[in-house]
């Protein structure tokens, strides 16, 4: 008998209707994400990147249309606005209850290089309250290397970055593409992403759409 493989994780949108706070935020929206590809989303504020990225990690309801995800169960890793640090925890006890949380070992090991992934190094110790808020943005950022989720979700990645920590989000968006991992984001700030292809939200707007 031949075990069934995974299929090779793909995203799939077909004609997505996002509904939000009565009103429709965009409609008719259809695109796909391959292995090492990525997607950057445009558009004004209100245009529904946000909206578009939650929907996708699962945490609201399409309105209408249809998404596929076909990679393995837990594999999407979400990065919203807020960065979730909480004060009395230590830069190492975060990294260990979000790699407990998203199924992955927590071994010393794995977060070392996690910290050393986003130049947290010799911070491991630091409660969050003590971090400035870039260096809570990159301990947020620290969490996509634990998991070793294939598709990454991130709306506005690069607050609170400086010059050299963006850079460094180029590099490890680079690596992870390299390796067939797909990437959807939202960002004001441009990216050295390569081939990354744009999806323009304000393209879809839905305001004058009857429900």
């Amino acid at each position: 008998m031949i075990a069934a493989t995974q299929p090779e994780p793909s995203l799939t949108a077909d004609g997505l209707a996002c509904l939000r706070g009565g009103r429709l935020v965009f409609a008719g929206l259809s695109f796909r994400l391959d292995p090492g590809e990525a997607l950057v989303l445009t558009g004004p504020n209100g245009s529904g990147k946000s909206s578009l990225l939650r929907l996708v990690a699962g945490l609201v309801p399409a309105f209408a249309g249809r998404l596929d995800w076909t990679g393995a169960p837990g594999s999407i890793a979400y990065l919203g606005h807020q960065d979730a640090v909480k004060p009395a925890l230590t830069v190492r006890e975060a990294l260990r209850i979000w790699a407990a949380l998203s199924g992955a070992a927590a071994e010393e090991g794995a977060i070392d290089a996690a910290l050393a992934a986003v130049g947290l190094e010799g911070l491991d110790d630091l409660p969050g309250r003590y971090l400035s808020a870039g260096q809570r943005r990159r301990l947020a950022l620290a969490r996509l290397e634990l998991g070793r989720a294939a598709l990454w979700l991130l709306d506005e990645p690069t607050l609170g970055l400086d010059a050299a920590s963006v850079a460094r989000l180029e590099g490890r968006i680079a690596r992870h593409r390299a390796v067939g991992g797909l990437v959807l984001l939202a960002t004001h700030v441009p990216l050295a992403l390569g081939d990354a292809r744009g999806l323009a939200l304000q393209d879809y707007a839905a305001e004058d759409l009857p429900l």
